[in-house]
């Protein structure tokens, strides 16, 4: 394919944006060549500047779970829009998706929104340590909670990908209250707990993981913690951004059947806008100003637009339970197609996969925390974007990623997407 506007787009961004990008994964390092610029999305589908149409396996990473400009999102977008864009006061719709949310998610009684996934990890660590009134938390290799200070030891996805985890800018303060644990290694947790007795406030975990690639849980784990949690007064927050209202209608606790004591979501809330959140019972949500004594703020946090679009999206998620069933039917179809084609051609690799998150390492082990997933070969990975690329399907740039898949995507894109990964892996 070819991809001459991009170029110039792109070259035309690095002399105003650093890196010519927003958001550092976006820049295409991890794999070489130029990023694809986006003209616009319907569907299943991405239409770039140079008109080349491709398959979406990343969907916005993760939030276009009913397809790009899904019709409903769209006209409650533009609806709100005519009524005005921001307010910085209440609206009848915060209170409205608020209900809806707590009603589809197990062991929540209030929530609060805010702008994006960053804000509410940051929010949830800060009221786990205000109402716990300890300063430690507990963070595991590879998973990413956003670009706050206390989560920049060791996280994953771009942070990885440009090899520089432990981020300058970082203070050394704050990297010593940041306790680093192995995601599925429960004795490696309970060795920091014992070793930092009545000085963690909680530990804060991707309950799928979903920056070194798609890596669920092992039998006993998120059990594990929570029994840790429950002995040692430690709350136990589920970064449920990538996994809320995708997994399930409750995300990984109603899957799991264990609770969190704080639960954070983005992606999906937000039906395709920015929006974060922060949710829990009600004794711990209380502790929050004005009601209680731990800061949190926003000018555009329920910002009209923004809950137009989630509340949308909650509505027809919670109006169709089936499509987490079809979701995960077609994960499951293509996950079967392209072991079947890589097999054939000899290609070393692992999959991984849950509901409708999957992700191919190019390694023959298990894939199971960050070390192993670390161990996947790159430059076959390199080689294997860019043929599918070519064969006009978009992964994520980066193989610490995981596909999201869409109700959108037909069972004819998916035999598209594993005729294109039988063509390519001939080239590996």
């Amino acid at each position: 394919m070819l991809y001459k506007r991009s170029s110039q787009l792109f070259a035309e961004a690095e002399k105003v944006i650093p890196g010519g990008v927003n958001s550092p994964v976006r820049a295409f390092k991890a794999v070489g060549g130029t990023p694809i610029f986006v003209k616009s999305a319907k569907g299943a589908y991405l239409y770039d500047e140079d008109g080349n149409r491709l398959i979406d396996y990343i969907n916005s990473w993760g939030p276009m779970i009913l397809g790009h400009a899904y019709q409903p999102v769209v006209e409650a977008v533009i609806e709100k829009a005519k009524l005005g864009t921001s307010f910085g006061m209440p609206t009848e719709l915060e209170t409205q998706i608020a209900a809806l949310a707590v009603s589809m998610v197990p062991n929540i009684d209030k929530i609060r929104f805010v702008n994006s996934g960053t804000e509410a990890c940051m929010s949830a660590v800060r009221l786990a340590r205000g109402f716990t009134k300890k300063d430690k938390i507990i963070k595991f290799a590879g998973c990413y909670h956003g670009h706050s200070d206390s989560f920049l030891i060791q996280a994953g996805s771009g942070a990885i990908t440009f090899g520089s985890p432990n981020s300058p800018g970082v203070t050394a303060g704050t990297a010593k209250d940041t306790l680093l644990a192995n995601y599925n290694d429960l004795e490696n947790v309970s060795t920091l707990i014992e070793a930092n007795k009545n000085e963690i406030a909680c530990i804060i975990v991707e309950p799928v993981a979903g920056n070194m690639g798609c890596i669920p849980p092992n039998i006993g784990f998120l059990e594990g913690l929570r029994q840790m949690c429950t002995e040692n007064n430690i709350l136990l927050i589920f970064d449920e951004v990538m996994t809320g209202f995708r997994l399930a209608a409750g995300g990984v606790q109603e899957l799991s059947n264990v609770n969190a004591d704080i639960v954070c979501f983005g992606k999906v809330i937000g039906g395709g806008l920015p929006v974060g959140a922060f949710a829990a019972r009600a004794e711990i949500m209380n502790y929050l100003a004005p009601l209680g004594p731990v800061y949190q703020a926003g000018t555009l946090s329920g910002n009209p637009l923004a809950m137009a679009a989630g509340l949308a999206m909650l509505k027809a998620l919670d109006s169709d339970r089936a499509i987490f069933k079809r979701l995960e039917e077609k994960t499951q179809y293509l996950h079967e197609g392209i072991e079947k084609v890589l097999k054939e051609n000899n290609i070393i690799f692992t999959i991984n996969r849950i509901g409708s998150m999957i992700s191919v390492h190019f390694d023959a082990d298990p894939v199971v925390d960050f070390k192993s997933a670390a161990k996947g070969d790159n430059e076959i990975f390199k080689k294997f974007f860019h043929g599918m690329l070519n064969e006009g399907i978009y992964i994520a740039p980066s193989a610490y990623e995981t596909w999201f898949i869409t109700d959108a995507l037909s069972y004819e894109d998916l035999d598209f997407t594993i005729r294109a990964v039988e063509k390519v892996a001939k080239t590996l």
